[in-house]
């Protein structure tokens, strides 16, 4: 056997293995006690942008591709989430301080204006999780209205 093939086996043997070590999937609880909405106002419009190009990965439930069951992008897609989640999990807004909701309903809009948001690398497989113009000034508008309402909670 030349070496070529048995690198190509070795390897091969290496990319079966590894489909036996899977991530845990993000699949929680999306709309609890915790979700944002039981802080403030979360309109059905709002609701459906924020589950479409959002919630995948900054909820505590994510509706998986069917490459996420081949590694190594499952682990991919799960760090990606893990970060998500770091950085903004909509399911558990409510145990935030005061202070870091207000920051974050902040960096929603900042990062929806910018188009930082969704990521680029999401929306390529995901078309219909970018936002349109009009989403984003329904989003900005939102995060205003959500900011006042939640600094009258202080």
């Amino acid at each position: 056997m030349s070496i070529a093939k048995k690198i190509a086996l070795v390897f091969l043997i290496m990319i079966l293995a590894i489909q036996f070590f899977r991530p845990a999937k993000n699949q929680g609880e999306l709309e609890g006690t915790n979700h944002i909405s039981s802080v403030v106002p979360v309109p059905s419009n709002i609701g459906q942008i924020l589950k479409t190009s959002c919630y995948d990965c900054h909820s505590n439930n994510t509706v998986y591709p069917w490459y996420s069951e081949i590694m190594p992008f499952g682990w991919w897609l799960n760090h990606h989430i893990d970060e998500g989640k770091a950085e903004l999990n909509f399911s558990d807004f409510k145990l935030y301080s005061q202070k870091k909701k207000d920051h974050k309903l902040e960096e929603i809009k900042e990062e929806v204006l910018g188009k930082e948001m969704p990521l680029e690398s999401y929306t390529l497989i995901h078309k219909n999780a970018v936002l349109t113009n009009v989403q984003i000034n329904i989003i900005s508008n939102w995060v205003d209205d959500a900011r006042k309402t939640l600094n009258k909670q202080k």
